[in-house]
């Protein structure tokens, strides 16, 4: 189980430190994708398994669908913890999600989110001054 928030650095290749408590989870091997919300999203591979085998039973006659299979496994690239616990994270996706040199690792139980430190804390503020509504349309959905 991926919990919790951690601030790390990115260092002069783009490597960044994976959290200690999440290292073992990983050690097998991951995924690291585009997300939503200009995030990256990093899996185990047992999960990316799960997902994609998901994404890919999307009909493909539905343009929404095959944007979303694109913007996930298109962006998907093989990430090694190395003996240091650092994941070395492509350009590209480093881009993607604005990347700098202050960044914030989430834990969101099957998966970990990798945040630009400045878009975090906005996302995070503007979600907890929605929380209230956020709340009400989930109770609607039983949860």
């Amino acid at each position: 189980m991926l919990l919790g928030e951690y601030q790390h650095n990115l260092d002069t290749k783009g490597r960044m430190a994976i959290p200690a408590k999440f290292r073992e989870i990983l050690s097998t091997g991951a995924i690291i994708t585009r997300g939503i919300d200009n995030c990256l999203f990093v899996f185990a591979n047992a999960e990316w398994e799960i997902l994609a085998k998901k994404l890919i039973a999307l009909p493909l006659a539905q343009s929404n669908s095959r944007a979303f299979v694109r913007l996930m496994l298109a962006g998907a690239t093989d990430v090694t913890v190395d003996n240091q616990g650092r994941i070395l994270i492509p350009d590209y996706l480093r881009k993607y999600a604005g990347l700098e040199k202050e960044v914030i690792v989430a834990g969101l139980y099957n998966r970990i989110e990798v945040w630009d430190k400045a878009s975090w804390q906005s996302y995070k503020t503007k979600t907890e001054s929605s929380s209230e509504e956020i709340a009400e349309q989930l109770g609607e959905l039983g949860i």
